[in-house]
C-alpha cells in the first residue's frame, strides 16, 4: 500500500504542503515561515542540516506522509536522532503510514550509531500520544521549550 523513500529536492513543494497541513492541525498556521528556498538550502545545500523520509501511496504515487529528522548531541547520552516532525495527511491516518515512518526513523538512528531517538508531542494531541505510547515511549514532564526568533536575537545582540 505504501513505500518509503528518501526525499528529493523536487519533493519540497509537497513537503511544505504537508508542513502547512500539520500547522493547521496544531492550530498554528501563522507560525510557518519556512520556504521551499530555505528547505532547498538547508536540506540539499552544501551543509544539509535535516533529512526527510517520504511515504508514498503506491496506487497513486502521491506523497501522503513524511518524517523530518536531524542529529543532535546530548552531553549526557551522545549522538541522538531527533524526529522533528512525523506528518501523515488527514485522509491516510490510521492506515499504517505513521508506523512505517516512525519505524524507519528508529532504524536510521541505529544505522547511524545513535544512542536513542527524541521528539516532542503537544500535550493535547491524544492520537499522537496514544501512538507513541504503543511503542512504550516515555513522555517527560518538567521540561519547558524555550526559543528566540532571529529578529529577537538581533535585537538582544544590538543592545
Amino acid at each position: 500500500m505504501y513505500t518509503l523513500r528518501e526525499g528529493k529536492i523536487e519533493d519540497l513543494p509537497r513537503v511544505l504542503e504537508l508542513i502547512n497541513e500539520l500547522a493547521i492541525y496544531e492550530k498554528a498556521p501563522e507560525e510557518v515561515t519556512n520556504t521551499i528556498e530555505m528547505m532547498e538550502k538547508d536540506g540539499f545545500g552544501e551543509n544539509p542540516v535535516f533529512g526527510t523520509i517520504l511515504c508514498v501511496k503506491e496506487e497513486t504515487s502521491e506523497i501522503i506522509g513524511l518524517a523530518i529528522y536531524y542529529y543532535r548531541y546530548s552531553t549526557w547520552k551522545g549522538k541522538r536522532i531527533y524526529l522533528e516532525d512525523l506528518i501523515v495527511t488527514q485522509s491516510e491516518r490510521g492506515n499504517g503510514a505513521g508506523k512505517l515512518l516512525f519505524d524507519r526513523i528508529m532504524e536510521k538512528g541505529i544505522e547511524e550509531n545513535c544512542t536513542g531517538m527524541m521528539w516532542q508531542v503537544l500535550d493535547w494531541n491524544e492520537p499522537a500520544i496514544n501512538f507513541y505510547r504503543k511503542y512504550g515511549a516515555r513522555l517527560e514532564a518538567g521540561w519547558l521549550n524555550a526559543h528566540l526568533q532571529d529578529y529577537e536575537i538581533k535585537q538582544i545582540l544590538a543592545q
